[in-house]
Order: structure tokens, then sequence, then C-alpha cells
């Protein structure tokens, strides 16, 4: 399960280091990177990301427009990044462009998967889900 916050700075053209914690979360070398929703970027486990990706075509018609546009907007800016030795990966600039990302970012466990922030809009939302959590009726 992926857990935590991480801060970490970009080197060279979009390369970051997936910190130990998460990269303890993947299987083999490759993560699946995509657009994510509130202008972050979704990070998956290759194997995850099948599972997710076959979930969602047998619960998705083409003859439904939002499950066609849903189906595009996550697998067209999906992309298969492969981690170094040292757990390092290359960000896309598509993907960088669509997160805002340039020098830093903020990567946070979300369970089955991990997401790629700018630091800012990290706070922004987190600000905005605490507000909203005291209305929320929680069963935990």
């Amino acid at each position: 399960m992926f857990l935590g916050e991480y801060r970490q700075k970009l080197t060279g053209k979009g390369r970051i280091l997936l910190p130990l914690k998460l990269r303890q979360q993947i299987q083999g070398e490759n993560i699946v990177l995509s657009k994510g929703f509130e202008k972050c970027l979704f990070g998956y486990d290759e194997q995850r990301w099948q599972e997710m990706a076959q979930k969602q075509l047998r619960q998705s018609s083409l003859t439904n427009r939002q499950d066609r546009n849903l189906r595009r907007y996550l697998f067209s800016g999906a992309a298969i990044a492969s981690l170094d030795q040292q757990g390092r990966f290359v960000i896309p600039e598509n993907l960088l462009q669509y997160a805002a990302i340039e020098n830093e970012a903020l990567l946070i466990g979300a369970g089955d998967h991990f997401e790629i922030w700018l630091p800012q809009n990290w706070a922004q939302h987190l600000q905005g889900l605490e507000n909203e959590i005291g209305d929320w009726n929680l069963e935990l």
C-alpha cells in the first residue's frame, strides 16, 4: 500500500527519485504514469495499472460518451517509465506540463497508487479537504 508524503527535487529533464517507501510497493522495474484528477499525476505499479485498466474496460461502455471520454483521458496520457538502479525515473514532458511541475514535486501515497503534485497545489487541495472533512459522515 502506498502511504506518506515525500518532497523531491527534479534533476535533469524531468527526472525524479521515487522514495524507497513507495518503491518498495513496486513489482519490477517499470511504473505507469498517467494524468490524474485535480492536476496531479497518478503512478501505478504495472500490475496494478493492468488490473485498474481491465476493471475500467469491463465496467464502461463504448456507447456511453462519459465512459469513452474517461478512457481517453486516462489512457491517452499514460506512459511507462523505467526505474533506474537508484529508483529514479523520468516524467514525460506532457505530464510535467499537465501538472505544472518544474523543479520540485510532492509524491503522496494514495493506497493502491501514488500521486505526484506540484507542492503548492497539494497544500491548497489538502486545505480544502480538511475544511470538507468536518461535513462528512465518516465511519472508520
